[in-house]
């Protein structure tokens, strides 16, 4: 569990519960290890598609791109889907699925594809369902619709 790699720190004059950080164990960070899948599009940028650190992965916000067309769809539900189906592979490649998904980040090119969205999310995700955090942006890459990033725990 995480517990094993986070521990806290009082800091010196402050009061219980108050002025306590968080500082991670190097040891987490020595166990960082990339992810990557073919199946999903390739990072645009200088991230990788994952991180493992411990037992946890960071999955990058995965644009609706099919790995192997290099296509997007054009409409929310089936953008949604392709961005969950890129979040399968990755974590696949990790010997994880989307249950071990513990939380998620929506991106929405607008509020209006909420719905849609939260209709193919349901579908795809099941209880106990992960956080999740969903928000409009002003602009996604490509003049996508919608992105999802997730953390999952193994």
């Amino acid at each position: 569990m995480v517990e094993h790699f986070i521990r806290n720190e009082k800091v010196p004059g402050s009061s219980p519960g108050r002025g306590s950080k968080i500082n991670i164990n190097h040891n987490l960070l020595s166990m960082k290890k990339e992810i990557n899948s073919a199946k999903a599009p390739g990072a645009i940028g200088p991230y990788s598609q994952a991180v493992q650190a411990g037992n946890l992965i960071f999955v990058s916000g995965q644009l609706p791109i099919n790995g192997s067309t290099g296509e997007m769809p054009s409409d929310i539900k089936s953008q949604t889907r392709q961005s969950i189906e890129n979040i399968k592979h990755i974590l696949a490649e990790a010997g994880a699925s989307l249950d071990n998904v513990v939380k998620t980040t929506v991106f929405l090119a607008d509020m209006e594809y909420f719905a849609p969205m939260n209709e193919v999310y349901a579908e795809e995700f099941k209880a106990v369902y992960p956080a999740r955090c969903a928000f409009a942006v002003k602009e996604l890459p490509k003049k996508a619709l919608v992105e999802i990033e997730v953390i999952a725990a193994v």
